[in-house]
């Protein structure tokens, strides 16, 4: 959902209002970006505002409202990065490391019908936030970004500044670790 671009140039001449407007459009989509990235309910409210604050305090150094939706991503991903530094993240195990059984759950959730039920449903996404949560901090980001919310190479060249051809490679190789590490990749 893209915010209407004289909205966000009221918000950045100080109308509170269409601040607030902003924050009611992507609030959730934020919040749902910090909750697979660092990996803690408990938290998830107070890194959003976080990012909310720093867009309220930093909102006059964005050149165009045609950047704020990736300016907005880079902002969140910044906070989070923030967040697992302060809190010093479990150390992080492979998949290597998971058990036959869990490994054989994962599997089998991932082959699911795609008209599960609710619980199966619930069982597929703790999978797969579990399958998130085994990898690297900048993998995860990346995935998260790319496959869970949909974010084009475009989009995403205007928040990793680099070109959509390193983008490609890294994409590349944070799925092939993934495939590796669940053991599906075949040499």
């Amino acid at each position: 959902m893209a915010v209407d671009f004289e909205l966000i140039r009221r918000a950045q001449s100080g109308d509170g209002v269409a601040f607030n407007e902003v924050v009611q459009i992507y609030r959730r989509r934020i919040l749902g970006t910090i909750a697979r990235l660092i990996n803690r309910p408990a938290e998830v409210e107070d890194v959003g505002q976080e990012v909310f604050l720093r867009v309220y305090f930093s909102l006059d150094q964005l050149r165009s409202a045609e950047m704020f939706e990736p300016w907005l991503y880079r902002l969140t991903t910044n906070a989070c990065y923030d967040f697992l530094r302060k809190h010093k993240r479990r150390p992080e195990s492979r998949m290597a490391d998971l058990s036959e059984q869990q490994m054989i759950m994962a599997d089998a959730s991932a082959s699911s019908r795609a008209h599960l039920e609710d619980g199966q449903k619930q069982q597929v996404r703790e999978t797969v936030e579990g399958l998130l949560s085994h990898l690297s901090e900048a993998d995860r980001l990346l995935l998260t970004l790319k496959e869970v919310e949909g974010l084009s190479l475009r989009e995403m060249e205007k928040i990793y500044h680099v070109n959509e051809n390193a983008l490609k490679v890294r994409l590349f190789r944070a799925r092939k670790r993934v495939l590796k590490a669940w053991g599906t990749d075949s040499k």
